[in-house]
């Protein structure tokens, strides 16, 4: 029978104790993602978020030194999570927060939601290995233990348009790269 869609553990981090996802009840739809390391997800307002503050009262007046390293210093973190996911050609996986990561842990995921796409399995960069992107709004670091369920993964079937053109190129790297 052939593989549909799972979970595999990335080289990396094999014999390194890493669980793969599953739902923690009958009805859930999603996939705990938990972290494979211990991690450090740092607070926004650590480092530069009273520059930001600074920068918006000013009237955007900074010098770009200045800017550059305020975004630098507030940007989300990739947690690792030591996986892999694959599915059919026509699913995508969603990674979305879990409903407790706001209140209790001041964690969110910046862009609302991650997508996987089916080829990003096995791509050359970095073997399809699912990150989730976190930004910490709270005032202190959070310390993410590892085995700590940060995500949840959702698999979903897609559709496409009547002339749609997708797929004229190649995937050629790991997260992020079919963007900018």
């Amino acid at each position: 029978m052939a593989k549909k869609r799972g979970f595999e553990i990335v080289k990396k981090y094999e014999g390194k104790g890493i669980n793969l996802p599953v739902r923690q009840t009958k009805n859930a739809a999603g996939y705990d993602l938990e972290s494979a390391t211990d991690f450090v997800v740092p607070s926004i307002w650590k480092f530069g978020f009273l520059n930001v503050l600074k920068f918006i009262l000013n009237k955007g007046k900074m010098d770009e030194d200045k800017i550059n390293e305020v975004q630098k210093s507030i940007k989300p973190v990739l947690v690792p999570t030591g996986i892999k996911a694959y599915m059919q050609e026509d699913e995508v996986m969603i990674i979305a927060s879990r409903s407790s990561n706001p209140l209790k842990r001041g964690l969110s995921i910046p862009n609302g939601i991650g997508v996987v796409d089916a080829d990003y399995y096995n791509n050359e960069s970095n073997e399809g290995e699912l990150f989730v992107q976190l930004i910490n709004f709270f005032p202190v670091d959070y310390k993410v233990k590892k085995g700590e369920r940060l995500a949840q993964a959702i698999f979903i079937k897609y559709l496409t348009t009547d002339s749609d053109q997708g797929g004229l190129k190649k995937r050629n790297g790991g997260f992020g790269t079919t963007g900018i």
